[in-house]
């Protein structure tokens, strides 16, 4: 596995300096198009007679087991990175609108995707039970908007949009795959476990993690607080990541959602009251650097996965899961922000940026992958695929374009406001 990794690292590398000298696209966007290409190129090749290539890269693939490597390797380090740039006032003051987004939203997204899905691919010939609908609609329902915070602060958008929108994204990564959890067991026994249950299972891991990440920044905290070594500082920053995310996984809690409120904790308090000044250069500096390095490895595996993706027969559920979960998401977004602005803090011109600037990325992929094999797991990686697609290079490529029109209707009303 560590030889499969270190070529991922290297292509992931070398595709970065395409993009930086000659392509010029979004760096993440850059590298998941270009490996997209060469993934293309391969199955090309095998289909003109060399298989070789392809065959070889299937191979290499399965090595590095993308599911673990994403979901128990990548992923806490990646929201601890973003964890640590969020204003925990700013949060605070948004804490029930973060929560609406990334709990109640991410439930009835997964529940719409999932019931729908059902229904069409049974219509389409393609039956799948509806826990394994289920279980697609809970790994597409959470977003994976960190790419897209920073194209949100060039665009100078309102306060409360940054915060919902970073706060969602890095909450509801937790609350789908503990979603996925419970449908994915039910689809993978045959056991269809009451509402009751589901609803236990999902506050315990969900409650478990809130407090695990918790107790994890103030310990962190007090050891920052009690020495002043930057490198032991970071280092100490790197291990409660690790640590802390497997304590959650033996303790069957949501190792996500504690390492978002350890960064959070560490990322305010921490970085205020507990170290000093070079501390934070060092440490600010560390986690910039892993989370541009991470998310590089990411996306070229985004890009890679296409060799290992069986081409669907019909289109059409491909392209129905697109359209359901842009529907999905403007029904339990994009409305609610549209009608109750005053009521959710939020303006009601937000809700196309908020709607389009739900991206989906390689925890989905992630999770899909994790199912057991067959049929079943066939179908949803590939419908999941085809999302993931969408929203990178369609949303991907143009969510900044609709921040920047969010930003000068906010300028506009605010001119209008004063008389200007």
């Amino acid at each position: 596995m560590l030889n499969a990794v270190t070529g991922v690292v290297v292509l992931a590398a070398l595709l970065a300096y395409v993009n930086t000298r000659f392509v010029r696209l979004p760096m993440t966007i850059g590298i998941a198009g270009l490996a997209l290409g060469l993934s293309l190129l391969l199955i090309s090749l095998a289909n003109f007679g060399a298989p070789q290539l392809r065959t070889a890269a299937l191979s290499w693939a399965d090595q590095f087991a993308f599911s673990q490597l994403v979901l128990q390797g990548m992923l806490s380090f990646l929201l601890f990175a973003g964890a640590l740039d969020v204003n925990g006032d700013v949060l605070r003051r948004y804490a029930w609108q973060v929560a609406f987004l990334s709990i109640l939203s991410t439930v009835a997204s997964a529940c719409v995707v999932g019931a729908a899905m059902y229904w069409i691919l049974k219509w389409c010939g393609m039956p799948l039970s509806i826990s394994y609908c289920m279980a697609f609609g809970a790994l597409i329902a959470p977003t994976d908007a960190v790419a897209v915070i920073g194209a949100l602060r060039r665009s100078k958008v309102p306060e409360s949009v940054e915060t919902a929108v970073a706060g969602e994204a890095l909450f509801n990564d937790g609350v789908g795959i503990v979603l996925f959890s419970v449908f994915s067991s039910m689809a993978s026994s045959g056991d269809t476990s009451s509402i009751a249950d589901a609803a236990t299972l999902f506050l315990r891991e969900a409650g478990g993690g809130l407090v695990l990440g918790a107790a994890t920044g103030a310990i962190l905290f007090w050891m920052l607080r009690s020495i002043d070594r930057y490198k032991v500082e970071v280092m100490l920053t790197l291990a409660a990541v690790a640590g802390g995310y497997a304590l959650a996984d033996s303790l069957h809690v949501s190792g996500p959602i504690a390492t978002v409120v350890a960064g959070i904790v560490v990322g305010n308090q921490g970085r205020q009251q507990a170290m000093s000044e070079r501390t934070r250069e060092s440490v600010d500096t560390f986690w910039e650097l892993i989370d541009a390095i991470l998310n590089a490895v990411l996306f070229a595996l985004i890009g890679l996965e296409a060799v290992a993706i069986r081409a669907p027969s019909s289109l059409l559920p491909a392209l129905a899961a697109v359209g359901l979960t842009l529907l999905a998401r403007v029904l339990t977004v994009g409305v609610p922000v549209a009608l109750l602005p005053r009521l959710l803090r939020l303006p009601a011109a937000s809700a196309p940026l908020m709607v389009w600037g739900g991206l989906r990325g390689a925890i989905s992929i992630a999770l899909a992958l994790s199912l057991p094999s067959g049929d079943a797991r066939e179908t949803i990686v590939m419908l999941t695929y085809a999302v993931v697609l969408f929203s990178v290079f369609a949303q991907g490529l143009s969510i900044e374009r609709v921040a920047k029109r969010l930003s000068r209707a906010q300028e506009a009303a605010g001119r209008a406001a004063t008389g200007e």
